[in-house]
Parts: structure tokens; C-alpha cells; sequence
């Protein structure tokens, strides 16, 4: 059976979601062996967060990309997720979903989260026809997720390079084994109304 268009499919359990994101070294190293971003993170900056493993691996070319060498699994609180979720607003004008281009965009300025969602990829890369959620977390969501929201930071750039050395080698199967286990995340209705159509 096809995929919704838009649902959130993700590594989770009762109490936390896994997402994914992509750090230089200097960076990711330190998060994983401490279990919490170092000093040099920049909390003021937007952080994508990512629920899909494959669309990380799109984005940060298996962790060979510059300043992307080194690929977190963060797990977090699925309270603080769907907080954020709530409190996002969708990234693009939708026509339909807001009133008009200028409401869309003081929601945008005031929303501390923001969300994409961007064709999800298969084991070689290749664009498939449902979407994969991307989570943007600026001001109060970034601060939250660095100080409240972390149960635990796993530094998974050699699972990354074993799945893409498989797919290099055309073994499919071995790597899709190695994936992790992505099921739809449960949410309410509501949750995710406000952003899609």
C-alpha cells in the first residue's frame, strides 16, 4: 500500500522519536561522547532536525559531505517533538492552508519551529512520491531541544558508511536490514493540520 503524501515515519518508542542530523566533527564528536552539544553549537542559529534516516543520508551524502562527516542519531522527547510540531508553521505559502501571503509570514517570523516537507528518498537517493518531514528549530525550540529535549546522542556515521558501502556493492537487501526500523509516528489529527494540505 502507498504512503500518505505527508506522514511523519520515524525511529520512536512510548517516550522518545530518533532524528538525524549531520555535524563537522568538531562538533558531532563531542555531542555524541557527552551526550549534549558542545559550547560551539550555536543555539541562535535554526537546526533541521530529521525523523527520516534515508533523507539525512540524501542530505549529507552518507557523511562524506563538508561539514557533515559526522552523523548524530539524537533521541528525544516525544513531548518536546510534538511541541514543536504545534508550534511550527509551515515553511512555504500554501494557498488554501493560509488566509493570505502576509498572515502566512508573520506566523512564520513569530513560530519558533518551522516544517518542510520534502520527497523522501529510497536506498539509492532517488526521490520517492511521499513526503519525509523536516523540522526547523530556532529561538525557544532550539534552546528546548538542546537543554530539555535530549535523552540521548549516538554517533551512527559508520552505520551510515556500511549501509552505503552495501548499496555501492548493489546489495540491496543487506542494507535495507541495516535501516533503521521507520514506522509511522502517531499524532493526533490536529497536530498536523496547519501543516499540509
Amino acid at each position: 500500500m502507498a504512503a500518505p503524501k505527508h506522514q511523519i515515519r520515524a525511529l520512536h518508542t512510548d517516550s522518545t522519536v530518533t532524528v538525524y542530523q549531520a555535524y563537522a566533527p568538531e562538533i558531532g564528536l563531542p555531542a555524541a561522547r557527552e551526550g549534549c552539544f558542545p559550547a560551539v553549537w550555536q543555539r541562535d542559529r535554526m537546526t533541521w532536525i530529521k525523523p527520516s534516516f534515508l533523507w539525512m543520508m540524501y542530505r549529507c551524502g552518507w557523511g562524506t559531505k563538508e561539514g557533515q562527516e559526522t552523523v548524530l542519531a539524537v533521541e528525544i522527547a516525544r513531548e518536546g517533538f510534538e511541541w514543536a510540531l504545534e508550534h511550527a508553521c509551515l515553511s512555504h505559502f500554501e494557498h488554501g492552508l493560509h488566509a493570505d501571503r502576509s498572515t502566512w509570514k508573520r506566523q512564520l517570523k513569530r513560530a519558533p519551529a518551522r516544517v518542510q516537507w520534502d520527497p523522501e528518498r529510497d536506498l539509492r537517493l532517488q526521490p520517492l512520491p511521499h513526503r519525509s518531514l523536516q523540522l526547523g528549530l530556532a529561538g525557544e525550540a532550539a534552546r528546548l531541544y538542546a537543554d530539555e529535549w535530549i535523552v540521548s546522542i549516538t554517533d551512527i556515521t559508520p552505520l551510515a558508511h556500511t549501509i552505503h558501502a552495501h548499496v555501492r556493492d548493489g546489495d540491496l537487501e543487506m542494507a535495507r536490514q541495516l535501516l533503521p526500523r521507520e514506522r509511522p509516528y502517531p499524532v493526533n489529527d490536529g497536530t498536523l493540520a496547519h501543516l499540509h494540505q
